[in-house]
């Protein structure tokens, strides 16, 4: 019997190590991004097209490679950060497996130029899907470029399960951030489709942090810092009245490395606990540097989750780091009372003593008297603000009541003699309007279901969902007819957003007016709102502005009308009446009203079920039981 198990050619496990390095275009971008910064590169140039499914360029000045290691670094398990295993646990780079750049070159067209200062002539190496097309000399500056063309050109099955542009972008954007955070002192610049999109110089962290996002954001940021024998922790947290519905601003950063840790985002959450409504999210920039060999970074092939070594100590130094700079910035409620200056000893008081109040008793007033001596009455006269007590003196019954009656005689009036139509009038109008209005009457049970009678039995509405699918077929309509009525505001908002956030809205701008908003500018870090949608508060315009930003960049399908309904479909889920609202007889007779005069009522936006139908038999067999 022949052998079963094989070894697997090159090319065809450099294409399985591919598929768990390079998952998509913003995976070549943080490996590429990576090795530039491993290099001791001061200035990284990252360029993309098309999201990078036509081309990702990353050019730096770095050390550059020989001609030796230009080869070789395309080979699998090649790398120079790695001899022992023991180094494993001493790592200060960010790339030490050596599977990227076999990955990338094994699922796309990669064009490399690299050159050390010393050399006179650098190497270009040209190699599409694992085979070395050319490799020669070339005069070119100090540094690398390396060019990935043509992504996943020999598998368009892993083609094919990309998503659109804006969600690859986004994801490329969001890599881009991550290893622009952690290195402050390099300057980055990122071009999409030849447009620049970040220009971020050497700066500091705090500044790094408000180039990357909007300015605004320095408002909100609230500094960090805490040294022991076991964690270096600084960086910012936001404060909360600036806090979000998404977990888009919240980044983690050990040994400059960025990671994902639900363990540490807990302890966040536990420092604001009680500053924050229910399902906030605040943003925080957390850089934390902790002794190599007490973390363990190679238990994840994408490399953002690490092992550390007391997850509970850093927990709770966490926490109460980010509670001391809530409270020491005044941004928890503390038992801190602000001194009056009024209630202050005036200085000409300080050294006298304290006088006591005396005491005056008049021993010959009686409250149970009726005569008031005249030194009272006088005192009274003399005193205008105290009331006349004379007047409140009893009255004496007279003795002679009745003669307040005389005179009077019983008049006597004469009724005139009226007729009266001899036909009954039946009062069945007005009971059958009442017993038809009690039939018609709804009820709101737990202020979450609304219960309406019907021929056969009952029907309870889900009032949330119901909600959802009348706002939902309203902006649908208004965005298909461009119908859609707008309230002026009479002073425009001003609402600021990051630049992923500012380009989604100017792609977006016109599907938006078509909802009933009006725009008056756009620009790099705000918009200007003149006009909202009827439905829409002034209120509300920012969390509905954030959750609308927030699906959309989950995932744009590329025609408009699945544009359309991604729009109408968050803003519907946005403005529903929420789960314990009150509402009125007459709202729920409107809703209920509505709901049935849509074209789909039986479920949601989200194809769950508004309502549900109970009919007599059913109650009937209830009670059987």
């Amino acid at each position: 019997m022949s052998s079963i198990i094989q070894l697997l050619p090159d090319h065809v496990a450099n294409q399985i190590a591919a598929g768990e390095v390079v998952q998509r275009p913003a995976s070549v971008v943080k490996e590429l991004l990576e090795n530039a910064v491993d290099a001791k590169a001061t200035e990284i140039k990252l360029i993309i097209k098309d999201a990078g499914k036509s081309l990702v360029q990353v050019i730096d000045n770095g050390l550059g490679m020989s001609i030796t290691d230009s080869r070789l670094c395309f080979e699998r398990h090649a790398t120079s950060k790695i001899r022992h295993a023991e180094d494993l646990f001493s790592l200060h780079t960010k790339g030490f497996r050596g599977e990227a750049l076999a990955s990338i070159a094994a699922i796309a067209h990669v064009e490399m130029k690299t050159k050390q200062d010393q050399d006179e002539l650098g190497t270009h190496i040209v190699i599409e899907g694992s085979k070395f097309v050319s490799q020669e000399p070339s005069v070119l500056p100090k540094g690398t470029s390396f060019l990935v063309k043509n992504l996943f050109f020999n598998i368009p099955a892993r083609r094919n399960f990309l998503k659109s542009e804006t969600v690859e972008q986004r994801h490329i954007v969001d890599e881009f951030q991550r290893v622009a955070m952690a290195h402050p002192n390099i300057h980055f610049t990122m071009y999409h489709n030849g447009s620049e999109m970040f220009n971020l110089p050497i700066s500091n962290f705090r500044q790094r942090i408000v180039n990357l996002f909007s300015g605004k954001t320095n408002e909100k940021l609230v500094p960090v810092k805490e040294e022991t024998e076991i964690l270096n922790l600084h960086g910012f947290i936001g404060k909360p009245e600036f806090s979000k519905k998404n977990r888009g601003e919240q980044f983690f950063f050990v040994n400059n490395r960025f990671i994902k840790s639900g363990y540490l985002h807990h302890a966040v959450m536990a420092a604001y606990d009680g500053l924050l409504s229910s399902g906030a999210q605040p943003s925080y920039f957390l850089y934390l540097d902790v002794p190599p060999h007490t973390i363990d970074i190679n238990i994840h092939p994408t490399k953002t989750e690490i092992k550390f070594d007391d997850e509970h100590a850093l927990y709770a130094i966490l926490r109460s780091a980010i509670k001391h700079s809530l409270g020491q910035f005044n941004v928890a409620p503390v038992l801190d009372f602000e001194r009056d200056p009024n209630l202050d000893t005036p200085y000409q008081y300080q050294n006298k003593d304290a006088e006591y109040p005396t005491i005056q008793v008049d021993r010959s007033f009686n409250p149970f008297s009726d005569d008031i001596g005249e030194s009272e009455l006088a005192k009274q006269k003399s005193n205008k603000s105290l009331p006349n007590f004379s007047s409140y003196k009893k009255t004496e019954v007279q003795p002679n009541w009745e003669s307040l009656y005389v005179g009077l005689k019983q008049a006597s009036y004469d009724i005139a003699e009226m007729t009266f139509e001899n036909d009954a009038v039946s009062s069945s109008l007005f009971e059958e309007n009442e017993v038809e209005q009690e039939a018609k009457r709804t009820y709101q049970i737990h202020k979450k279901y609304i219960v309406s009678p019907i021929k056969s039995g009952m029907v309870i509405i889900n009032q949330k969902r119901a909600h959802e699918r009348v706002l939902y077929e309203e902006f649908l309509t208004s965005m298909t007819v461009h119908q859609a009525s707008s309230q002026q505001l009479l002073f425009p908002l001003q609402l600021y957003f990051s630049s992923t956030e500012i380009d989604l809205l100017a792609e977006l701008k016109s599907s938006l007016e078509n909802t009933g908003f009006a725009f008056d500018s756009i620009n790099d870090d705000h918009v200007l709102i003149s006009g909202l949608p009827v439905n829409v508060t002034e209120s509300e315009i920012s969390i509905v502005m954030e959750e609308l930003l927030r699906d959309l960049q989950d995932g744009i399908p590329d025609s408009n009308f699945s544009q359309n309904d991604t729009i109408a479909k968050s803003m519907a889920k946005s403005l529903a009446v929420k789960t314990g609202t009150y509402l009125t007889e007459k709202e729920q007779e409107n809703l209920v009203h509505n709901l049935f005069a849509c074209k789909e009522p039986n479920v949601s936006p989200f194809q769950k079920p508004t309502f549900i139908t109970m009919s007599v038999e059913d109650l009937d067999k209830k009670f059987s039981l």
